[in-house]
């Protein structure tokens, strides 16, 4: 996943207190990766301490990740938790149409213990514009509508990401728990309606293929909300 400020479903019981420094260093660490990753070798990964991957599967509606079946099918293999993200074309089609084409290709999630609920990867639109041309209401509603979609299919809920920047609504905070993309020692502060994170991009680049990240956790609470208990 590239820079990104991106939601992700939890169970409250699974999540701890802001992460910071020294947590980075012992909570159960993850990547994200995808066509810019192609050859990752996945027990190299999982023996260097790596607990959980994000794929990437989806794009709009047309693109599939040439990439995702050998990387979801590596990480299972080598024993990670994993789960599926898709990224966002906000201005091609709608939430729902992107939700479903997301679903029929990698996105679902099932309660096996070992696969995370989907992420939406919302990033700015082409071009530096911020909202993909849309309103502030239209991106909320956007966001809605493919959130609602996957979870009327999953029963859970998935990422909305770039909240803060691209709707600056709370409006997701109680239901999509948050994954941060900040690259930095710590944190810092959170986007509106959040008071704390599930995972940090802290890193985009690092010792493992792809971006770094931290689960806000242990390693059972990590299982948990694969579970989805």
């Amino acid at each position: 996943m590239r820079s990104v400020l991106t939601l992700i479903l939890a169970a409250a019981a699974a999540i701890a207190s802001p992460v910071g420094e020294l947590a980075k260093r012992s909570q159960p660490k993850g990547i994200d990766v995808s066509s810019y990753q192609p050859n990752v070798n996945w027990a190299k990964v999982k023996s260097s301490g790596v607990s959980f991957a994000f794929i990437k599967a989806t794009e709009g509606t047309t693109y599939k990740s040439s990439t995702f079946s050998s990387q979801y099918t590596g990480a299972t293999k080598a024993g990670l938790i994993r789960g599926a993200y898709h990224f966002a074309r906000p201005s091609s089609s709608s939430g729902a149409a992107q939700a479903k084409y997301f679903l029929a290709h990698g996105g679902g999630w099932s309660a096996d213990g070992i696969t995370l609920p989907g992420v939406l990867d919302i990033e700015y639109g082409p071009s530096g514009h911020t909202c993909y041309d849309k309103s502030h209401s239209a991106m909320v509603a956007w966001i809605k509508d493919f959130s609602n979609t996957y979870h009327a299919h999953t029963k859970r809920y998935p990422s909305t990401s770039r909240n803060s920047s691209i709707t600056r609504s709370a409006s997701f905070a109680s239901t999509n728990p948050l994954w941060i993309a900040r690259y930095a020692s710590s944190i810092g502060a959170l986007p509106a309606g959040w008071k704390y994170t599930t995972f940090w991009q802290y890193a985009n680049h690092g010792s493992n293929p792809g971006d770094q990240n931290v689960f806000n956790g242990d390693s059972a609470g990590l299982k948990r909300l694969a579970k989805g208990s």
